[in-house]
Formats: structure tokens, sequence, C-alpha cells
């Protein structure tokens, strides 16, 4: 097999209720498997691969293909397995691959990479999630407490149904903390992400309206969210931005022992100095820290970071350390200086999010002009109307000498600046036609924030706005 067997087949099946059926004698009930995918192309040998019933293509279609690429063994539905469209137990059987079978194979992957955490029960397990500032929060709380600790985390935005319980076999013996983010985009997916990680830990960044669109309101948002914390058992940590229009609301009946953290709950931090572009100086328990992410939404992901730093706990010289090695994330508030200075924003995008985004830039001191590029907010249903035109209202009252707008959802916004009449206002729904008109337009000097939802792409623009001969640097953002 190997590599490093994480469970046996035996005892994941015990564990699932699932039925396990051997197609020949190559393997013993004593073996296991050594990683987990939903992705056939992406098999090791000795995987277990979880055919899900995808919206678009069904997982179990590459069960063949998985055996092929040297899995150890398929998890599928029943019914997929009774069926003949498949042919599931035929590839089995040509391979000497093993079965594991399940009612949903979801669920079957979420109980087993439950199941799997419990075998570390000294892992402190810490959850985080919010409306926006997750994965800035995740990775800025990994660099605090990585300091003094061994630490695993979810990669990149495996925060999902399936990203999270991947994620989580990632965990070995040697770890002492594991970090993950939660999101969600539909009903009830926060809980079932709780159930699978049982956080002792759980921090709530904020609450806000992306995804509205699938979830309805703010305030079922907010219940989403606070799902979070429904796995607690009364010993736990539960902590709760101090100034969020649903911190009662989050901090009320929850079965373990509630913090709030913020510029006023954060006892450790004593002040904060804006550096502006440079990002923030921190006096914390009496030492200067010098932050590389500008901008108030990143001294609050700092400080939400710190919180949970302070709850494992770890010391007030890691939260130092940590907080002075933080770089950005791709498309996550790079500062890239050029001939032109760029706030490269654009790997998501929420009304809360590009409005500090919007006034973050407007508080810079800048010689030159400042250009606001801003892409479509997806995924806000219904409300993506009243949402856009509230950042219509937002930038024609800020100090952009030119806006530019890409896609058909900001069309809102283009009306209310432009019946405003106090800025510059361009709309393209192509990104051949937004290139050029920005390149035209932006000289030396300038000062340009792209800020979108990531299906706008808005990085495109990037080598667009900065010369590649030039000395370019990259730095951190908000």
């Amino acid at each position: 097999m190997g590599e490093h067997i994480l469970m046996s087949f035996e005892s994941l099946c015990q564990s699932i209720g699932a039925e396990l059926i051997f197609s020949s004698s190559h393997y013993s009930c004593a073996e296991g498997f050594s990683s987990v995918s939903i992705d056939s192309r992406d098999i090791k040998p000795g995987a277990l691969f979880v055919a899900l019933n995808g919206t678009v293509v069904n997982g179990h279609r590459f069960a063949g293909a998985a055996f092929s690429s040297g899995a150890a063994a398929v998890m599928v539905t029943e019914a997929a397995y009774q069926s003949d469209l498949f042919q599931i137990k035929d590839a089995a059987k040509k391979a000497g691959g093993i079965l594991i079978v399940v009612k949903d194979t979801l669920k079957g992957l979420q109980d087993a990479a439950r199941v799997y955490l419990e075998q570390f029960p000294n892992l402190i397990k810490i959850g985080i999630t919010g409306s926006s500032g997750k994965t800035t929060t995740k990775e800025i709380a990994a660099a605090i407490i990585g300091q003094e600790k061994k630490v695993v985390m979810n990669p990149g935005n495996y925060n999902s149904e399936t990203g999270l319980p991947l994620a989580a076999f990632l965990v070995r013996a040697e770890h002492e903390v594991g970090i993950f983010e939660m999101g969600m985009n539909r009903q009830g997916e926060i809980a079932e992400l709780a159930a699978v990680l049982k956080p002792y830990i759980a921090l709530i960044t904020n609450i806000g309206t992306s995804h509205i669109g699938y979830i309805g309101t703010k305030l079922k948002i907010a219940e989403e969210k606070k799902s979070i914390f429904s796995q607690f058992t009364g010993n736990e940590i539960a902590l709760v931005p101090e100034d969020d229009e649903y911190t009662s609301f989050l901090s009320e009946g929850v079965n373990g022992n509630v913090r709030l953290f913020g510029p006023s709950s954060t006892k450790s931090l004593e002040e904060y100095n804006d550096l502006g572009i440079e990002g923030t100086e921190l006096i914390w328990e009496g030492n200067r820290i010098r932050f590389g992410l500008p901008g108030h939404v990143n001294v609050l992901n700092a400080l939400a970071a710190a919180a949970i730093a302070q709850a494992v706990p770890v010391s007030g010289e890691a939260v130092k350390r940590g907080l002075e090695s933080v770089k950005p994330l791709f498309g996550r508030g790079e500062i890239i200086r050029g001939s032109v200075t760029v706030l490269r924003d654009c790997y998501n995008a929420n009304p809360e999010a590009v409005l500090g985004a919007v006034d973050f830039s407007d508080s810079l001191e800048w010689k030159g002009r400042k250009v606001y590029v801003i892409g479509s907010m997806l995924e806000l249903g219904d409300a993506s109307v009243s949402l856009h035109e509230k950042i219509g209202e937002a930038l024609s009252a800020s100090q952009a000498w030119k806006v530019f707008l890409f896609g058909k959802e900001t069309l809102p916004a283009l009306k209310v600046i432009e019946d405003s009449g106090r800025v510059s206002v361009f709309y393209t729904d192509e990104m051949e036609t937004l290139s050029q008109a920005v390149s035209e337009y932006v000289q030396p000097g300038d000062y340009v924030l792209l800020k979108g939802s990531r299906g706008t792409a808005l990085e495109k623009l990037t080598d667009v706005l900065i010369d590649a001969e030039k000395n370019v640097s990259i730095s951190g953002g908000c």
C-alpha cells in the first residue's frame, strides 16, 4: 500500500455503519486507505475514492477510473451499487478492489472525516466562520499559533461540505492544533461541518450579506453561522465579534464560554495606529508590532486570530512574531507597487467588504489620482439590486477620480452614480473592453482599487496596470 494507513477499512465501516465488500482476497480487513479523494484524476495508490452525486457529473461514473489509478477502495451509494448503470461491481472485481457501500456518499465522507478526527483526542480543534475574513483570520491564526505549536489547517478554501472533510484527513499524530474555516452556500451546512469537526474553539468573524441569495435574510445567516457552536458540550470557547449587529444574538444560549473580541474587548491590545498603505502598528502587551496588512478590516481579522491564539493558549511573544510574519494571500488585499499602485482585493466580494475597501482607499493620503474598479457582487439573489445601489451611493461619495464598473449586476450602481453626477463612471460587461478602457485611463502615480467577486476575475487587469519591466513589489493589503 505504500504510504501511512489513515484508517482500516473494517474500522471505518464499523464506525459509520457502512457495508464492506471485498472483490478479491487481495486485501484484508486489517488494511486500509492512505488518502481520500473525490476526484478520480487525483488518485494516489492506496486511496479511498468517494463517488459523489454531483449536480453536473455523477462520481460513480469514475469508479473504474479510480481503481485503474490505484484506489484501494471506492465509497458508493446503495442505489449505485445495485444499479447496472455504472458497472461498479465489475470495476471492483476487475481491479480486485474494495467497495464501501453507504446510503449517501456525501454523508459517508463527512462521517468518515468525523471518526478519523476522533482518533486524535488531544488535537485542539478550531473552527472559523463568518461572512468575510475567514481565510485571512485562519492564516493569521496559523501564523501566530505555529510559532509555538504544530499546526494543520485546511488549504486554500477547502471549507465546504466536501472541502472540510477532505482537509480533516490531513491531520497527523504530531499535530497539536487544527484550524479549519467553514463556509456555506446553503441552509444547514455549518451545522453539518460542526458535526464533523466538533470544535473546541469556534469563532464567528462577522455577520454580513454574503450568500444572502441562498439563505434569505441576515438573521437567517446569523442563525446559520451560530450553528458552529451547535456541538458544544459546556467547556468549549465561543469567540464573537464585539461590535456586530448580531453580537447579542450570537452570544445568547451558547453551551460554552462566550468571549468577545475586538478593539475594546481584547485587553492585550493597548492601542493601534493606522500606517495607511504600509499597514498598522499595534501596541500589544507593551510591545510594538508592525502588522503588514493595512485597513481597519484587517485589524479586526488580526484581533480575531489573536483571540483564537489566546484561547489555545500561546504567548504574547508568539502573537508578536506571528503578526509580523503575515503576508497577503493571492487576491486578498495585495498591495502591488509599480508605476501604478494597485490594491488587488478580488478573490471575493460582498457588500461589507466592498464598502470596507472603498473606505480604506478613501482614507489613504495619496498625491496621485484614485481609480476604483468594482466588479459584480455575486450570489446576492433578490437583494442584489438594492445592495449594488448601496455600493453606488458609496462610490458616488468617494474620493475616486473615476469609477469603472464591471458586470451586469453593477448596473444599479451605475444608475446611482450617474444620477448623482459627482463621479465619472464607466461601465462594461466585457473584460476586453474593461482592460482597454482602464489601460487608456490610468497613468503613473495613480492608485487603483480592484474589488469584485471571484467570478469577475479582475486580477486579469494586473498586467495592464503594472509595467513588468519596472521594479514591482507585493505586500499586504486589506
